[in-house]
């Protein structure tokens, strides 16, 4: 495992990028309108793991300035083809610093990280978000890390984790975790923790 990336939850999304697409591609995140309320009419916005790109779609049709990537190369493709437009392929890892971002939409990817290594990724994205940025990530609530039962490796943050996490990677002006309840794509019930962070 790298610092961004697993083998075989790669290779999930490889292998199932078109039905998976199909199954979430219908409805924005719940969470999206108020990640947008805080940004100002046409603000620019990084989107990691796009996936099928339906929150995309919705962030263009409300006039903001959206750079979508994903981590996945067939996901990225799955999303061009919908959106018309490029997706970047970007590795949480390789997010390069400059401030250039008025908000980071990271929806039901950052999970996907080593709790060893979330800390450094959520330092690199306050290194891109201008001030005051806005952050959106959010996590599955467990107790240690492992791996659903379609393979793929999730953090499974506690609030207490998460929250030490994000205060130790970044000097953020404001942080609030919310809980929510939720199924995922492998049809378990969750219980989500959707963390919005501004950079001070």
């Amino acid at each position: 495992m790298s610092q961004s990336t697993d083998a075989e939850t790669l290779g999930f999304y490889e292998r199932e990028a078109e039905r998976y697409c199909e199954r979430t591609g219908s409805v924005p995140s719940p969470s999206l309108p108020g990640f947008l309320s805080r940004l100002t009419p046409g603000a620019k916005i990084l989107e990691l793991g796009c996936g099928s790109g339906c929150d995309t779609v919705e962030m263009l049709r409300q006039g903001f300035d959206v750079i979508a990537t994903d981590g996945s190369p067939e996901m990225a493709l799955q999303a061009e083809r919908r959106l018309q437009r490029p997706v970047l392929v970007l590795e949480f890892g390789k997010i390069e610093a400059g401030e250039r971002f008025d908000g980071v939409w990271a929806s039901a990817c950052l999970l996907h990280i080593p709790l060893s290594c979330l800390g450094d990724v959520l330092g690199s994205i306050y290194g891109v978000l201008k001030s005051p940025g806005v952050l959106f990530a959010n996590f599955k609530e467990g107790t240690s890390e492992g791996r659903d039962r379609l393979g793929r490796y999730y953090n499974y943050p506690s609030l207490i984790t998460l929250k030490t996490t994000f205060q130790q990677a970044a000097p953020w002006s404001s942080l609030k975790i919310e809980s929510a309840t939720g199924h995922g794509y492998d049809g378990t019930a969750i219980q989500w923790l959707n963390c919005t962070a501004t950079k001070k």
